[in-house]
């Protein structure tokens, strides 16, 4: 591997759910079998490191999410023998490793909490955690009104009569981050991965951890809305949970563990915050190395909204000397396939606009028309870049899931409200024309663990691979052209001038991107060469809904 300890600067990292990549020993579940059987397909891609969601034991009351212990592989991916061959077979191929750390909670199957179930009211295993008595005559009512990120209370109640805290699902209980025991013990599971080779970690919902000590009430204008956020030099009152100013304290002592690394190990943060200055704190030279831009991520197919976002994010970034992060599709979104084939192509996580938006009329060909521009728009940015697993396919959202066979608990704590994240874990096509498709061996003794639909038959990595014209195809040249092209990665752009509804930009040296998202054809800026297009040019002409990468002269 090239021992470059900057490399999370201008990197492509690709996610990999381990339970939907590629399933090795025909359980209709992934596995770490079933990855190190594609780790070739992934160097050939030509990403710079693979980011693997959490593959911890869990009773997968989250998918994994639910962490029962942080230094060990659940049965159903393999072992942790298997996960070290594993990165050691990935740098052999010059990828890198990244995996899930989740702080905010863990299992209710987690040791320290069974003991803390065990021990009882005022015990020192429930400092651990978030018990505390009820209100109420007797009780009965929960501490505060907090409400879980999934919906109804974020308290249950225990045989003795006590609560516990869940931030989301009730089998995910919010660790107490104020005990110094908590603190260490994550301190020792970063060290864990790091002395196994893992080049960095991702830290699931990093904004969450410290919790006010008084568990005040949610106010309304707790909320972190931007109607909500306090007028610009105003201090904000600190929310009781999210984005609490002692978190910074954790992260912090996580650089110091990182930086102490030969080479440093980088530090990637999911925070979501619609306070920029508050986000950007997080990334400041002694804290996280990057976090993700779910700004990016969430903005409509526009060229004015589009160009708001980068604008805005690449100077929230500038103080703080901070790549940028780009980022189209995850586990947790809708893919952008089929949001960018809708009328609103925006996303949030709010509950009504998921449920507006689930079976919403989406035109597949101008969806995948669009997310063809939006990989080179992505791509050509300055600073690193995310491909959730199957984009690079074309793969768009599943969304007639039968409901007996969803797993999401977002599914099932909304009554079906919100119709959750499954639609976008759906396991991977790999070959064939029926489902499997190769996703599990001949003979599998399981289906894959959510239906796969017939028409992702053309959409195999064997049906596109080798065609110019598939997305898969796309995907590679690009990476290709960006791994030579010493104008992308981590740097800076400059805006060219460009017709309403296009966005155009420069990168030094001598290369341009120019995104047509008008409804009329343009004439390409002056060139040199041209690079790859999303879509063929009519006429020599850029039409609508296509990005072009161009060799061109540095502008006047």
């Amino acid at each position: 591997m090239v021992d470059d300890t900057r490399w999370w600067r201008s990197a492509v990292i690709y996610q990999v759910y381990p339970r939907s990549f590629a399933d090795g020993n025909g359980d209709g579940i992934g596995d770490i079998a079933g990855i190190r059987a594609r780790l070739p397909y992934l160097r050939d891609l030509g990403v710079d490191a693979i980011w693997f969601s959490p593959w911890y034991p869990s009773p997968m009351a989250d998918a994994g999410y639910d962490v029962a212990d942080h230094r060990d592989i659940d049965p159903i991916f393999g072992t942790l023998a298997e996960a070290v061959e594993l990165i050691d077979e990935a740098h052999s191929l010059n990828l890198r490793v990244i995996v899930d750390i989740v702080p905010n909670h863990c299992s209710h199957a987690h040791r320290w909490f069974q003991e803390a179930l065990a021990a009882g009211p005022g015990s020192a295993a429930r400092e651990l955690f978030w018990f505390r008595d009820g209100r109420g005559e007797h009780g009965e009512l929960p501490p505060n009104n907090w409400t879980s990120i999934f919906g109804g209370p974020a308290w249950t109640r225990v045989s003795d009569g006590q609560w516990y805290l869940h931030l989301f699902a009730p089998e995910q209980p919010d660790f107490n981050w104020a005990n110094p025991k908590v603190r260490e013990e994550f301190e020792d599971i970063l060290r864990f991965w790091f002395d196994r080779g893992v080049d960095g970690v991702r830290i699931d919902s990093a904004a969450l951890c410290m919790k006010d000590p008084s568990l005040r009430d949610l106010d309304p204008d707790d909320s972190l809305t931007p109607e909500t956020l306090a007028e610009p030099g105003q201090a904000r009152p600190p929310h009781p949970y999210t984005d609490r100013d002692e978190n910074h304290e954790i992260y912090r002592a996580w650089r110091r563990i990182a930086d102490s690394y030969d080479p440093p190990r980088a530090l990637i943060g999911e925070i979501w915050l619609p306070d920029t200055e508050r986000f950007v704190n997080y990334l400041r030279p002694d804290e996280l190395h990057t976090a993700f831009n779910f700004d990016f991520l969430a903005a409509p197919w526009d060229a004015a909204a589009l160009h708001s976002t980068i604008d805005a994010t690449l100077a929230a970034h500038a103080p703080v000397d901070a790549p940028a992060t780009w980022v189209l599709s995850n586990h947790d979104v809708f893919r952008h396939v089929t949001r960018y084939g809708r009328a609103d192509t925006s996303f949030t996580h709010d509950h009504e606009h998921r449920r507006r938006q689930t079976g919403a009329p989406s035109d597949f060909a101008l969806g995948t028309r669009r997310a063809r521009a939006a990989v080179l728009l992505s791509l050509s940015l300055p600073g690193s870049a995310y491909i959730y697993q199957g984009e690079e396919l074309g793969l768009g959202e599943v969304e007639d899931i039968p409901d007996d066979k969803r797993q999401d608990p977002l599914f099932f704590r909304t009554n079906g409200a919100n119709p959750g994240r499954d639609g976008c874990r759906v396991p991977l096509p790999w070959s064939g024309d029926a489902p499997p498709f190769g996703f599990s061996p001949p003979g599998a003794a399981a289906p894959p663990w959510l239906p796969q639909p017939l028409s992702w038959r053309a959409l195999t990595v064997e049906a596109e691979k080798g065609d110019p014209d598939s997305m898969l195809e796309l995907y590679r040249e690009a990476l290709r052209i960006r791994r030579d092209e010493p104008a992308l990665g981590d740097g800076t752009m400059t805006w060219l001038d460009a017709p309403a509804g296009v966005l155009a930009f420069y990168r030094d040296p001598g290369f341009a991107c120019v995104v047509n998202m008008s409804s009329v054809d343009i004439s390409l800026p002056a060139h040199e060469t041209i690079l790859l297009a999303s879509n063929p040019l009519v006429d020599g002409r850029l039409p609508s809904d296509t990005a072009v990468w161009l060799r061109v002269d540095p502008p006047a």
